[in-house]
């Protein structure tokens, strides 16, 4: 699976899980910032991925990737996320919690984590990461 796919996905995931805009992904394994926002209304999700100027979105159970113009099966079951990317035929399972998600690409045969910002948090200018708020 693809880089930019996993870190959809992630973003995605969030999103379904927690009903809440993500406005950008940590990607532990890039060791950067990736510029992707993801919102869900119901079982709809629209999203884009800044840094390939890339569209993405659907309903449950598919989303689809305007970019690589390949779909991406979905499925939420509380904090669990599991699914199939038709792209590279391989399939993921994620955890999701409050900022994070632990995504297992089954291809890759390895854990990938991503710290979530979300639209209620601003970056610390200092080190270029989100700062939380308390709630």
């Amino acid at each position: 699976m693809q880089p930019h796919t996993r870190a959809m996905i992630a973003a995605s995931a969030h999103a379904f899980v927690h009903r809440r805009k993500v406005v950008g992904i940590h990607d532990h394994a890039a060791q950067r910032h990736l510029r992707i926002a993801a919102e869900c209304r119901g079982s709809s999700l629209q999203g884009y991925d800044g840094d390939r100027a890339a569209r993405f979105g659907g309903t449950l159970p598919e989303l689809y990737d305007a970019a690589e113009r390949t779909f991406i099966s979905i499925e939420v079951e509380g904090c669990t996320v599991r699914g199939h990317d038709r792209g590279s035929a391989t399939s993921y399972d994620a955890r999701v919690s409050d900022q994070q998600v632990q995504l297992y690409d089954h291809g890759e045969q390895r854990w990938f984590s991503y710290d979530v910002q979300l639209v209620d948090e601003q970056l610390d200018p200092k080190r270029g990461s989100p700062r939380h708020h308390p709630r």
